[in-house]
């Protein structure tokens, strides 16, 4: 069996994600239960020059759905990044998985040789679909996914391995 572009996307994306909304629903629990202003998780940073946990979701849906939908052909979803809360976060997490599960594999014919542009903060960038995926989304998923763990297994959440690799799909 041949790994398809939606394969390749789709479900490691959606896995990543769902654990980040997984991790962030302890979060919350765990703010409640230890009297933790929430916001104060939500400004978390590994260090003073990272971008703090909020920012850190955040991109992680941007990169995730707006790289998906780049691949697929269609136009990039608008991800407005004002969600101020956990609650929100975890809600706009769980839409961008439901995103992804939207698109369908056919859309992703073609798409390991078709050329994506798409505009960072700095510059415009271009190259074809499979480094794409492989050189810059899926990289830049896992690194926020990451990021966003760290800061909270730092912050004292008790999470381990289990909850950052989730539980397998089947895509």
């Amino acid at each position: 069996m041949t790994l398809t572009m939606h394969q390749a996307t789709v479900s490691p994306c959606s896995r990543a994600l769902n654990s980040l909304a997984a991790i962030l629903e302890k979060a919350a629990a765990y703010a409640e239960a230890r009297k933790i202003d929430p916001a104060v998780l939500l400004n978390t940073r590994l260090a003073p020059d990272m971008l703090p946990l909020s920012a850190q979701i955040f991109i992680a849906n941007d990169i995730a759905g707006g790289g998906a939908a780049r691949l697929a052909g269609i136009e990039v979803p608008t991800f407005d990044g004002k969600d101020k809360t956990l609650q929100e976060l975890i809600a706009n997490t769980r839409r961008t998985v439901a995103y992804l599960g939207a698109l369908k594999p056919q859309q992703f014919d073609g798409a390991e040789d078709r050329t994506i542009n798409w505009q960072t903060r700095t510059s415009s960038k271009s190259m074809q679909g499979s480094p794409y995926l492989l050189t810059h989304v899926l990289p830049n998923v896992y690194f926020h996914v990451t990021t966003a763990y760290d800061i909270l297994r730092q912050a004292g959440l008790e999470i381990g391995k289990q909850d950052y690799l989730g539980k397998p799909q089947d895509h």
